[in-house]
């Protein structure tokens, strides 16, 4: 812990408000998302708590029914829009940060063996690679989604909505990981460690996980640091779109939907709160993944 607190890492870190701001407002919103059954004011997703006669009520104005004020004002389902924010801001930040784990994996472990292995593997899963990237990544998960909800059941597809979120999300994005993870091993195999591991026996695999990849991790969590925000984005663009999480377990992509349609009727909060959230979430883990960028670039040191 010493060696970390003086390290040029942590300087770097110390140095920079916009650094030291950004991870506020992050750990901040995780922190709402974690704990919103204990700071939300109603489980605005149970029907028995909701009243419909709350329905489109102000910010901070009393109810002209039940002389109720809500902080964010209401929905058309009388639904309190803090409390919709905090359990939607839970879908997204689950759905984002799984994906990016999941793409993470499957770049990691194909960069790694194109890298190392060579040959036709590394040509099939470059040009595999190549051919994907030719798309946006948004269409790639949007063909994922339907491919994958086309294939489950009826009965399951609401239950099955958010992990094949997950699925169309990190398959969409294994890419940026599996390039910069090739790139990386080529540099790493060709190393002294690497062929005095081979010496001694070291079976390929071993030699993969035990030596080359700890050396391939800093420009790793730079990418999944930046990668979070745009599996965010992603995941409020597709339920935005009306084919991501369901209405029963809705993110801030389906608050934003929900909410664009009563916006020219005059209730401009039901949209205004949950986009500003998003915003602010996409915009701290972004800052917060440039300056992590710069910080490990030997080169701005």
């Amino acid at each position: 812990m010493t060696r970390f607190f003086d390290s040029d890492v942590f300087y770097a870190f110390r140095t920079s408000p916009v650094a030291i701001c950004s991870l506020v407002v992050t750990v901040l919103l995780v922190l709402s998302a974690v704990f919103a059954p204990l700071i939300a004011t109603t489980n605005p997703f149970d029907p028995a708590s909701l009243n419909l006669m709350n329905g489109f009520t102000p910010p901070m104005e009393p109810n002209a029914f039940t002389g109720e004020r809500f902080w964010l004002g209401t929905d058309d389902q009388g639904r309190d829009v803090y409390s919709t924010i905090l359990y939607g801001l839970r879908i997204s930040l689950f759905v984002g940060i799984s994906a990016v784990l999941l793409a993470m994996v499957i770049g990691i472990f194909l960069g790694l063996l194109s890298g190392y292995v060579g040959g036709w593997t590394e040509t099939i899963i470059m040009r595999a690679a190549d051919v994907q990237l030719t798309f946006p990544s948004i269409l790639v998960a949007m063909l994922i989604f339907g491919v994958a909800k086309g294939v489950t059941p009826v009965e399951y597809r609401d239950q099955m909505a958010i992990w094949v979120l997950i699925l169309a999300i990190g398959l969409s994005d294994w890419v940026q990981f599996a390039r910069v993870v090739r790139g990386a091993t080529l540099v790493e195999k060709s190393k002294d460690y690497v062929a005095a591991a081979r010496l001694i026996g070291r079976s390929p695999l071993a030699i993969m996980i035990r030596h080359i990849l700890p050396n391939v991790l800093s420009p790793v969590l730079v990418i999944a640091t930046i990668s979070l925000a745009l599996a965010i984005i992603a995941e409020a663009t597709l339920s935005f779109l009306g084919v991501g999480a369901p209405a029963t377990q809705p993110s801030l992509g389906t608050l934003i939907r929900i909410g664009q349609g009563f916006l020219f009727s005059g209730e401009w909060w039901i949209l205004a709160f949950p986009a500003c959230t998003l915003l602010v979430l996409a915009l701290a883990v972004n800052l917060l993944g440039d300056w992590l960028r710069d910080a490990l670039n030997p080169r701005l040191r």
